[in-house]
């Protein structure tokens, strides 16, 4: 059992250096830092606990054997990773957003889209994703447009909400002083109305970056070409080669990590105004 006691001190010490790390002076580097040595510390102790405990790497494979998998496979992953990410989840993404933003635009001028349309949308957004998936991939054949499809469809409602509620956040004070100065309603909405929509706006975007991902490799699941992050999941599970799946999984955590990370730093850029972005 020597190497659960060199797990827990493994374990142990990382912590402890964490914590020490956490504790000292803010800083930009330590904000890097601290996830980086918790995530490699939990890899550590992953491969301790896997060879330790002899579990067969069909059920769970070391990191050290995900991480070979993954050098030796880099073709393989980056054409998945384009036929999904890029093709799938970005195209979706992109027309499924500014579809939600236009729309969240009409329905600020109208109450009664207001009314009326934001209650289906809250129907639509409750339908399963696994249940619309085999239906949009018969109507929009089995290449990327119908997992772009799928995305569109699990945007668009986030997005729509989000931009509604932000266009709402300007209060009547604000607006009689714009109608004071004259301003006609596209005025307002660029001067007053979408500043001030601008964190929701960035809330709904954030939101959807996992979203998109999500219903990319999900759809995949139902219908895909032979290449795509799903295809490889579902195709590689029936193999048992589970250390490809981990590294299908890895990169696309990296994907929506970067992603994500990505809108984070637009918001800030954008809304450096805005009391949550100062430091």
């Amino acid at each position: 059992m020597n190497w659960l006691i060199y797990a827990l001190i493994f374990w142990l010490a990382s912590w402890a250096l964490n914590v020490r790390i956490a504790n000292s002076a803010p800083s930009r580097f330590k904000s890097i830092l601290v996830p980086m040595l918790f995530g490699f510390s939990l890899l550590g102790l992953w491969e301790g606990l896997v060879s330790g405990f002899n579990i067969s790497p069909i059920l769970l494979p070391p990191p050290s054997m995900i991480a070979a998998r993954f050098a030796s496979s880099l073709p393989i992953l980056w054409e998945d990773f384009v036929q999904t990410f890029v093709k799938g989840a970005l195209s979706g993404y992109f027309i499924g957003c500014s579809a939600a933003f236009l729309t969240a635009i009409a329905i600020d001028r109208s109450d009664f889209l207001k009314r009326g349309l934001l209650p289906i949308g809250n129907f639509v957004a409750a339908l399963p994703i696994i249940g619309m998936a085999p239906v949009l991939v018969m109507w929009f054949g089995f290449d990327w447009q119908s997992k772009a499809a799928v995305v569109v469809i699990m945007v668009f409602f986030p997005m729509l909400v989000n931009t509604v509620a932000g266009l709402s956040a300007k209060n009547e004070i604000q607006n009689d002083l714009m109608k004071t100065y004259g301003a006609g309603y596209w005025q307002s909405l660029l001067k007053l109305g979408l500043p001030a929509a601008m964190p929701f706006i960035f809330n709904g975007l954030k939101i959807c970056t996992t979203l998109a991902l999500i219903g990319a490799i999900v759809a995949e699941f139902f219908g895909s070409p032979i290449r795509g992050m799903g295809f490889r999941i579902s195709t590689e599970v029936g193999r048992l080669s589970l250390d490809m799946v981990w590294a299908e999984i890895t990169v696309a955590a990296l994907a929506g990590s970067a992603f994500y990370g990505t809108m984070a730093l637009i918001e800030k850029a954008v809304t450096f105004w805005h009391p949550s972005q100062r430091s």
